[in-house]
């Protein structure tokens, strides 16, 4: 094989194109990979086949064996196969091994070469071997065909646009817009599906014309013929009979500790300083444990925002930085300006309603300046019950699940004419008439059918298809937990947080890893742990928080979890982010929301009513497609 680099490879971007004819243009690949930039400052590369019907660009941020070795596009001369790849495998030694007794020669330590040597040994199956995240593309010039992956929780993105004759992809959806031809017409399913839930889901995007390969996703682009194929290579296993693993507690515990050990061992690796970020709660407080176990010298960072004492987390962050002795770096963030929402509207491809985003790209613009990879912990309330949401919806299952849903709808209907859009309480009486023996009640939706024909000016004709979408997406179980937390996995998880984690590192080039998304973790967490493990009615997050009583100090605070969040609604009542959000939303240019009902909005900031998340979900929304000139 041709040579390549390093142990794992880098955080990156990729882009690339296969036609049934000879590409004519191909000024487009450089183009789009060099509008990510972001995503790999450190290299940059670019591969045709010698046919010219197949291209492939790459960026790279070098994070292990910083030589030019590691440089992409690699092509195995003898088969013809070239690759691209964006992420990481972390067992991938295990593999390389396994390959070299098969007969298979190495020429470097680099797990592209692994993956290469995988898919020549497997094929399509080599995806089953695989833990790690990643999005890759190979070609394979034996077959002429292309062909495309995603990892299980969808770390790492893939953006794709398919004809009759010619596929494109891309690590982000700015590179696909390179290609002037594009059409840049909104997507309205997709839109109502951002407006109700803060995100779009599944293969949808908010571009017509453009897809996402799912996570746990492959893909296939034939160049003989140019059809295109979509498959699921890899489903959350079946959930444990109800709580049969009780008796087995102890083992269980065992079993998470020793799965999640390794999972932080292994991602500590890279030849770049690697940190943790260290929030204070359980989830980042047990990475930490974990990463002080397998390493004697780890670094923490704990960010906090000047002026707003309730959102500092410092003092929970230090306790543990003491308790296992790590080298900690409290960070003090830059001022939290509007100036930062048009930037971070040209980084999320796809708009996102989630204001985080913003403490996420200042931690991770001012981690980046003392190391190139930080280990998350996200995935924990997904995998283990965390959200206050879960207990909450099985405390309204026992309490109102027994009477008749004629009589709960009519009080639904009642809460919805009556109660205000904002006002707090809204989404769980219009949740009263849900059926919580077969769905998830959608008690987080943003903006529900009501508000959202009511925002848009053409509101009597708006296609409603968030609720149909999100019932098809409910997994099929008896058992509420089971549902709520695995709906959260397949889409909030994948289409919000892992989102905002990878542009807004990415913008800063600082590379996140998420141990808690280990694929032996995820499939424990789901096909091992009762329900009544993660949630009941009066707790949260039950196995993990045992965990983190194993491992962490007896005066952690297991309660408390802020994360990285802003006073939105404080900031709304007057003052510049005020001002900037009126002058988006209703002083300046086209809007294609109803000012009257916008200003409502506005007016409804107070202690009991807060539009602030729905508010920055329109803005961001305005400026992103003014950004990239988009047409509804």
């Amino acid at each position: 094989m041709a040579e390549g680099g390093n142990a794992f490879e880098r955080m990156c971007g990729i882009v690339g194109i296969a036609a049934t004819e000879p590409v004519a243009d191909r000024h487009w690949v450089a183009v789009g990979r060099d509008a990510m930039t972001h995503r790999g400052p450190d290299d940059v590369g670019e591969w045709w086949a010698p046919d010219g019907r197949v291209g492939f660009g790459h960026r790279r941020l070098a994070i292990v064996d910083l030589s030019p070795r590691g440089h992409q596009p690699m092509l195995d001369p003898k088969s013809g196969t070239s690759i691209v790849f964006n992420g990481e495998i972390y067992n991938f030694k295990e593999l390389r091994a396994d390959l070299a007794a098969r007969g298979h020669a190495f020429l470097s330590d680099s797990d592209t070469e692994v993956i290469l040597a995988a898919y020549l040994e497997w094929g399509d199956d080599c995806l089953a071997h695989l833990n790690g995240m990643f999005a890759l593309a190979l070609y394979d010039a034996r077959l002429q065909r292309l062909f495309l992956a995603r990892d299980r929780a969808g770390e790492k993105p893939l953006f794709y646009t398919a004809t009759a004759r010619t596929l494109r992809f891309a690590s982000e959806l700015k590179a696909l817009l390179a290609d002037s031809t594009l059409a840049r017409r909104i997507d309205l399913g997709s839109l109502d599906c951002y407006l109700a839930d803060g995100f779009v889901p599944a293969e949808q995007c908010v571009l017509q014309g453009v897809r996402k390969l799912p996570p746990a996703h492959a893909m296939s682009f034939d160049l003989r013929d140019g059809t295109a194929r979509v498959w699921r290579y890899w489903k959350l296993p079946d959930a444990p009979a109800h709580d049969s693993s009780l008796g087995a507690e102890a083992e269980l515990l065992d079993e998470l500790e020793r799965l999640l050990g390794d999972a932080v061992r292994r991602q500590l690796v890279a030849d770049v300083p690697v940190g943790v970020l260290l929030s204070g709660g359980v989830d980042s407080s047990v990475v930490t444990a974990l990463a002080a176990r397998a390493s004697s010298s780890v670094a923490t960072f704990t960010v906090r925002f000047p002026g707003h004492r309730e959102y500092d987390e410092t003092e929970h962050a230090r306790l543990i930085a003491r308790h296992f002795g790590t080298r900690h770096v409290e960070i003090e963030a830059d001022r939290v300006g509007v100036d930062l929402l048009p930037l971070l509207a040209r980084q999320f491809d796809e708009p996102l309603i989630d204001s985080s985003m913003v403490p996420t790209y200042l931690v991770s613009r001012t981690v980046r300046a003392h190391c190139t990879v930080a280990l998350g912990g996200d995935g924990g309330d997904e995998l283990f019950g965390g959200y206050p949401h879960y207990d909450r919806l099985l405390r309204a299952q026992r309490l109102i699940g027994h009477l008749p849903r004629t009589i709960r709808r009519g009080a639904a209907r009642v809460a919805d004419a009556l109660l205000p859009v904002g006002w707090k309480g809204r989404n769980w009486a219009r949740a009263f008439g849900a059926d919580f023996r077969a769905s998830v009640p959608p008690v987080t939706q943003i903006f529900d059918d009501t508000a959202r024909r009511n925002l848009m000016r053409n509101g009597r004709d708006w296609p409603l298809v968030a609720e149909l979408l999100r019932e098809r997406l409910v997994p099929r179980s008896g058992d509420l937990v089971q549902r709520a937390t695995r709906l959260d996995f397949a889409t909030y998880l994948a289409e919000d947080l892992l989102v905002k984690v990878d542009r807004a590192s990415m913008l800063s080039s600082l590379e996140v890893r998420a141990p808690l998304l280990d694929a032996r973790v995820i499939e424990y967490a789901f096909g091992r742990v009762p329900s009544a493990l993660k949630t009941t009615p009066t707790d949260r997050k039950i196995l993990l928080k045992k965990l983190a009583g194993r491992l962490l100090p007896a005066s952690f605070d297991f309660e408390r979890k802020r994360g990285f969040s802003l006073p939105l609604s404080a900031w709304l009542r007057a003052g510049p982010w005020r001002e900037y959000f009126e002058d988006v939303l209703l002083d300046s240019g086209d809007t294609w929301f109803d000012r009257g009902w916008i200003g409502k909005l506005l007016a409804g900031e107070s202690a009991w009513s807060t539009n602030a998340e729905r508010l920055f979900g329109l803005v961001m929304l305005e400026l992103w497609r003014r950004e990239y000139r988009v047409e509804i």
